[in-house]
C-alpha cells in the first residue's frame, strides 16, 4: 500500500504563490469550535458569507470560521492566503486589540494576509466592503 505525503509543517507552502496549495495545520481541537461558530454567526458575517460562498467573489473559493495554526479566522480562502475579519463590538476593548494583534501577526508570519471590517461597516456599506475585497484580490492577483 502507497504510503500518503507528509503534510507541510506549519507555514510551509507546497509551492509558493498566489495559486498554489498552500497549507497551514491546525489544533484538531479547533474543528469543533469552528463548526460551532458558523451555526451562530453575527449578521455581518452572514451578509458578508452570500458574497463569498459558492466561488461569488472573482471565482475564488472561501470558508467560513476555517481553523488556521492556533486560531480560527472568520473567512479564508486558502488560494490566495487571504483572511477576512468581521469585527463586532467585542473587538473593541484593549485587551481584545491586543490580543487581535497577537493573533494576526503570528498568522501574518505563516503567510496568511488579513483584510478587516467592523460588524457595522458589513451591515451599513456592504456594497463598499464587497468593492474593497474585490479591489484587493485584483491588485494581488495579476
Amino acid at each position: 500500500m502507497p504510503t500518503p505525503e507528509p503534510t507541510p509543517p506549519y507555514g510551509h507552502p507546497s509551492e509558493e504563490g498566489i495559486g498554489s496549495t498552500y497549507f497551514i495545520a491546525y489544533e484538531p481541537h479547533l474543528k469543533a469550535l469552528a463548526r460551532e461558530l458558523r451555526r451562530n454567526m453575527t449578521l455581518g458575517e452572514v451578509i458578508l458569507w452570500r458574497h463569498l460562498q459558492r466561488k461569488q467573489m472573482c471565482g475564488y473559493d472561501f470558508d467560513r470560521q476555517r481553523p488556521i495554526d492556533r486560531y480560527i479566522v472568520d473567512f479564508y480562502c486558502k488560494c490566495l492566503r487571504l483572511a477576512i475579519e468581521v469585527d463586532g463590538s467585542s473587538h473593541d476593548g484593549e485587551v481584545a486589540q491586543q490580543n487581535d494583534f497577537v493573533r494576526q501577526s503570528r498568522l501574518e508570519s505563516l503567510g496568511v494576509r488579513f483584510l478587516r471590517f467592523s460588524e457595522t461597516q458589513v451591515r451599513s456599506q456592504t456594497n463598499t466592503v464587497v468593492r474593497t475585497i474585490e479591489t484587493w484580490i485584483a491588485q494581488h492577483t495579476s
